[in-house]
């Protein structure tokens, strides 16, 4: 069995990078034309095959609840990010589809937001980077 003392320290500061790497990391938003949960719905829509995909896989990529999706991607049309459409395959379920303005957002974005990552991330040699996301991946269960 993992030593207990040990695990709560490795677990405290795994959250702590994480809280301290996300708060800096939202300067990225400031005066951006998207919020930083905009730009997680459309990271997963404008990764996927023609920007387009179904509500409930954006749920399973986002860090927040389906009803905060909904109400979030319901905002995002009223802004022209994104449009929303049933699935014809599922009458119960939506698919999402970014807009052209939605995807130029999203890109402005990008750019800025990648280049961060990348800047923050720099402190790990590419061996210290591919063991981080092993070990990451083995915690998520993937």
């Amino acid at each position: 069995m993992t030593d207990r003392q040990l695990a709560l320290q490795a677990w405290e500061s795994l959250f702590r990078a994480q809280h301290e790497l996300l708060a800096a990391m939202s300067a990225d938003f400031a005066g951006a034309p998207i919020t930083q949960a905009e730009y997680d719905v459309l990271l997963t829509v404008v990764r996927a095959p023609g920007m387009t995909t179904r509500l409930r896989d954006i749920t399973a990529n986002s860090l927040i609840s389906q009803p905060s999706v909904s109400r979030l991607v319901d905002r995002m049309v009223s802004r022209g990010l994104v449009d929303k459409a049933t699935d014809p395959d599922d009458g119960r379920g939506a698919i999402v589809t970014a807009t052209d303005a939605g995807a130029r957002a999203f890109r402005v974005v990008a750019a800025t937001h990648g280049r961060s990552i990348a800047e923050r991330m720099s402190v790990l040699d590419d061996d210290e980077m591919r063991t981080l996301l092993a070990l990451t991946e083995r915690l998520r269960g993937s």
